[in-house]
């Protein structure tokens, strides 16, 4: 367990403390002039109060509550961040955590706050400098469980904003396996990875043609958690788009800053990382299997061009239209073998169309799929819970039309209209028989407009945000009780 939070010990009037209520009068750690004060500023509409008791800081946080509950547990998260920096600011380095009688409200709390601590420092040769003071946060009023949920949730999406904020320079799809293999080490989880023979030997057309014009081998990287007390008898399979960087191949990125931050474009694939290392650490009774397909994207060498027909794993053939549209190509093979598992669900997760960014912006995650409305109302009230929200799109079987090819069986990219739509169907016909159609219970997640930050927007950072780990870990947790 990698361990952001502690569970407090008594607490005493020295120590930096952070007290979430929905109501002061619930507060029992002030002295009378305090609450007097505090309660004075509660009727001047502010719910925000800091006191100085010069030898410790304390802040008090009142959480208006929203009819929808969801809304509520926000804004406390969004609480957090100030807060975190504001202590950080002070040069402060532990502090306790309290809430009055509500763990949802004080979780909230306490997941921003260890997210608004979060720092990519690696590369700063003054990271020393730039560190954030706070090293201890302890969190009094959490169930052990909850204790446990908190650090498994907070800590793993940080591990996948690791991944997304690693430059190809480090990074390249041997590196990210090895990585994934010392991870599933530390966490008790298994990894197995194919290096290119093994995946030349399987025909993933898909992988190897995007991987022709890069000088770094791909891997397909197979990651398990398969407890004895598992619930499910077919395991749930994650798949995770692993494009270590996009320049597009042939049809180069264009546009201002369109390739600029293409080390971003794995974040699907270090989310299910995320989420494997979270459903690991607090030990879920349910069997998951994560698949990583991995390379890069580039034009040089032997790139695949378009007009190219590219054999994939499952024996259909696709028509390559634009190289841009390689993620699709690698999770397709991904998909097909898939089906070796049997699988009860499976979900891809991936930073796929700039559509589904220009549709709902950072809001939100575009989901669609094909698995029954049950399954993926539970996915959905998972995203809202933890404000990592999904937008259902429709997925009806007329966006095939635009996938017809003259020359074979697929081609890679559909109209101008509806992108993220017809990738999503693209990726379907992977999910299936190619004989009888009938396939796998499937929900395809486009993680593009929120996966990266350009500027800091909350708790949510700076570059890689760790997007999907969360409300993943909170849809396992919900399925495996």
């Amino acid at each position: 367990m990698r361990e952001i939070f502690s569970g407090a010990q008594a607490s005493n009037s020295i120590e930096n403390q952070i007290l979430i209520c929905k109501n002061v009068s619930e507060i029992a750690d002030l002295s009378a002039g305090e609450l007097a004060f505090v309660k004075e500023q509660i009727e001047n509409k502010n719910n925000s109060i800091y006191l100085n008791r010069l030898s410790s800081h304390v802040f008090i946080y009142q959480i208006e509550e929203d009819k929808d509950n969801n809304k509520t547990l926000e804004k406390s998260r969004l609480a957090s961040h100030g807060v975190c920096k504001k202590l950080n600011e002070l040069k402060q380095t532990s502090v306790t955590i309290k809430g009055s009688g509500n763990s949802e409200l004080l979780y909230a709390f306490s997941e921003g706050f260890g997210l608004s601590n979060y720092q990519f420092l690696k590369y700063f040769s003054d990271a020393d400098k730039r560190r954030n003071t706070i090293s201890t946060i302890n969190i009094d009023g959490l169930s052990n469980t909850e204790l446990v949920n908190l650090n498994a949730a907070v800590s793993s999406t940080c591990i996948a904003r690791d991944f997304v904020n690693e430059p190809l320079s480090y990074l390249t799809a041997e590196q990210y396996a090895h990585d994934m293999m010392d991870l599933g080490e530390e966490l008790g989880f298994k990894v197995e990875v194919f290096n290119k023979s093994k995946i030349q030997s399987l025909k993933m057309g898909g992988l190897l043609a995007v991987n022709l014009g890069s000088p770094n081998p791909p891997t397909f990287s197979i990651l398990e958690w398969n407890p004895e007390n598992a619930k499910n008898e077919k395991p749930y399979v994650l798949v995770g788009k692993g494009v270590v960087y996009d320049t597009g191949g042939l049809s180069l990125k264009p546009t201002a800053m369109s390739m600029d931050y293409m080390k971003c474009d794995m974040g699907g694939s270090a989310s299910v990382v995320g989420t494997m290392a979270a459903i690991a650490q607090a030990k879920l009774p349910i069997r998951v299997i994560g698949l990583i397909p991995a390379t890069e994207n580039r034009p040089g060498g032997n790139a695949y061009v378009p007009g190219d027909v590219i054999n994939m794993h499952n024996g259909m053939t696709v028509e390559v239209l634009n190289t841009d549209a390689e993620g699709r190509m690698i999770l397709a093979d991904a998909l097909s073998y898939a089906r070796n598992y049997d699988p009860e669900l499976v979900i891809d997760m991936a930073t796929l169309t700039g559509s589904a960014a220009r549709a709902i912006g950072d809001q939100a995650m575009v989901s669609m799929g094909n698995a029954p409305q049950e399954i993926h109302d539970v996915l959905i009230a998972s995203g809202a819970k933890t404000y990592e929200r999904f937008a259902p799109f429709p997925f009806w079987d007329e966006y095939k039309d635009q996938l017809k090819s003259r020359v074979a069986d697929l081609k890679n990219l559909g109209g101008a209209e509806a992108g993220m739509i017809t990738a999503g169907k693209f990726l379907e016909y992977f999910t299936q028989d190619t004989v009888t159609k009938e396939g796998y219970p499937y929900i395809h997640i486009d993680l593009a407009g929120p996966a990266f930050n350009h500027s800091e927007k909350n708790y949510r950072g700076i570059e890689g945000t760790g997007v999907g780990v969360r409300s993943l870990f909170e849809f396992f947790k919900t399925i495996s009780v």
